[in-house]
C-alpha cells in the first residue's frame, strides 16, 4: 500500500512541475500564450476544483462530522486563504499563487493518504483532481514569480521553487496516511477547511483571470474540468 500512495502522491506534485515548466513554454509562443492559452488553463482547473467541492470534500467532511463543525471549519478555510491573499498582496510579494496551490494541496495530500487504505479507487480519483488542479495553479505561480518582479534570484530558479513546494506533498500524503484514519472527525473537518479555501480562491481568483472577450473555450474548459470530476466520481460510486 505504501508504494501505491508514494506512485499517487507523485503524480500529484508532478503535475504541479508539469505546470511550470508549462509556463515556461511561454517564450516559445508568448502571444498566444498570454493571451489565449492561459485563459483555458485556468479554467480548466476551475472546473475541477469545483467537482473537487462539490463531489468529494463537502459531502464526505459533512458525513464525518456535526454539522456546526464542517460550518466552522468551512468558513475557517475561507477565512485563512483570505488573509493570505491580503498579506501577500499588501507585501506586493510574487508568492501568493504558489501559496494558493499549498493551501489546496497539502491538506488533499492529507485525504489521499488516510483514505488509501479504505478505498483506492477514491484515493486515485482525489490524486487525479489533484493533478487537473495542480497545473493551472503551477502554471499561474511560475508567471507571477517571472512576471512581477521582485527577487531576480527567485525569478530565476521559479521552476526548482515550485517543484520543492510540490515535492512537499508526498510527505504530506504519508502523514495523512500514518496519523488519520479514513472515519477521523478531524479528516472530515480538514475536508470541508480545503473547500472553503478553494471556493475562495475560485471566485477570488481562478473566474475572473479565465475570462476572455468574444471567446467560449475558456468556459467549455471549466465544463470539461468538472466533467472530468463527475466521471471520476462515477467511476468511485461504482
Amino acid at each position: 500500500m505504501e508504494i501505491k500512495l508514494l506512485i499517487l502522491l507523485l503524480i500529484a506534485a508532478f503535475s504541479a512541475i508539469a505546470g511550470g515548466v508549462l509556463g515556461r513554454w511561454e517564450r516559445i509562443h508568448p502571444n498566444w500564450m498570454r493571451s489565449e492559452w492561459r485563459h483555458g488553463v485556468i479554467a480548466f482547473g476551475g472546473g475541477a476544483l469545483l467537482a473537487a467541492v462539490s463531489l468529494v470534500l463537502v459531502p464526505k467532511g459533512m458525513a464525518l462530522q456535526p454539522a456546526w463543525a464542517s460550518l466552522a471549519s468551512f468558513g475557517a478555510g475561507a477565512l485563512a486563504f483570505l488573509l493570505c491573499d491580503r498579506y501577500f498582496a499588501n507585501r506586493g510579494t510574487p508568492l501568493s499563487q504558489l501559496l494558493a496551490m499549498l493551501l489546496d494541496f497539502v491538506p488533499e495530500a492529507i485525504v489521499v493518504g488516510a483514505v488509501i487504505s479504505r478505498n483506492y479507487g477514491e484515493a486515485l480519483f482525489l490524486t487525479l483532481i489533484i493533478a487537473a488542479q495542480n497545473i493551472p495553479e503551477a502554471f499561474n505561480a511560475y508567471r507571477e514569480i517571472t512576471h512581477k518582479g521582485g527577487d531576480k534570484g527567485l525569478a530565476k530558479h521559479a521552476l526548482a521553487v515550485i517543484s520543492l513546494a510540490a515535492l512537499s506533498g508526498v510527505g504530506w500524503g504519508f502523514f495523512g496516511y500514518l496519523v488519520f484514519h479514513p472515519d477521523h472527525v478531524l479528516l472530515g473537518s480538514i475536508m470541508t477547511f480545503c473547500a472553503g479555501g478553494i471556493v475562495y480562491l475560485v471566485f477570488r481568483d481562478v473566474a475572473p483571470q479565465a475570462q476572455l472577450e468574444r471567446a467560449w473555450y475558456p468556459s467549455m474548459g471549466a465544463v470539461v474540468g468538472f466533467m472530468l470530476g463527475m466521471a471520476g466520481h462515477s467511476f468511485v460510486a461504482a
